[in-house]
């Protein structure tokens, strides 16, 4: 199968998977991501069939989208996938490797290992970040039932894997606990010059939404 037909193929598979999510992992964010994937690989000149097949596969092996069996059941709905399409086995290889290790996960995670796991991470981050990484996060909180803030509940730092996915916490802290640290950890140059504008915006929404929280003063 050429490769072209293969993204087609992946395209199909993950837009039937995801199209319906609400938590801000739907078929459209795996659309973005993939067309970032796609823009960074050219500008940094990595290859753009790994980058642009794992971008399209990244959340099927997301954890939060597979409550049975994790991340490690995730990982061989995709491996299983790939080999039903009779990939080879060099570019599996390629397209789990960072698929295993491109989340966040609390920030403490190795670099990754390639320029293409890289890329997906960096076009991942960005559509965390920005407008649409607004939107997400209030999505993401309104279907895990966490609130949009609260003053008592504290921002959690240095947080392990569990803490962060399973810790109390609120769509405002989200920020803090993850998403303005997103702009000092981008890979590439084109991601950090993407990353700038999107940063920004989020620090004005974060001021505007302080200001209106508090309320006129007398």
């Amino acid at each position: 199968m050429d490769k072209a037909q293969l993204v087609v193929n992946a395209t199909t598979f993950v837009r039937n998977e995801l199209e319906e999510d609400a938590s801000g992992h739907d078929w459209w964010h795996i659309a973005r991501v993939t067309k970032l994937a796609k823009y960074i690989a050219k500008k940094e000149s990595a290859d753009e069939f790994i980058c642009v097949l794992a971008a399209l596969l990244h959340d099927i092996a997301d954890e939060k989208l597979n409550p049975v069996g994790g991340e490690e059941a995730g990982l061989s709905r995709v491996k299983a996938w790939l080999e039903s399409q009779h990939v080879t086995d060099d570019t599996t290889q390629k397209v789990l490797e960072i698929i295993s290790t491109m989340s966040f996960k609390g920030g403490n995670r190795p670099q990754m290992k390639t320029l293409e796991g890289k890329v997906v991470q960096d076009a991942d981050r960005l559509d965390a970040i920005g407008a649409i990484g607004i939107a997400r996060t209030f999505a993401y909180a309104g279907a895990h039932g966490d609130l949009i803030y609260d003053p008592k509940i504290a921002l959690r730092d240095h947080l392990t894997k569990e803490e962060y996915r399973n810790g109390k916490s609120t769509a405002i802290n989200h920020f803090y606990e993850k998403l303005l640290k997103l702009k000092g950890l981008m890979n590439t140059n084109t991601a950090r010059e993407l990353a700038e504008k999107r940063h920004t915006l989020m620090e004005q929404f974060l001021t505007d939404f302080y200001n209106e929280w508090e309320g006129p003063l007398d």
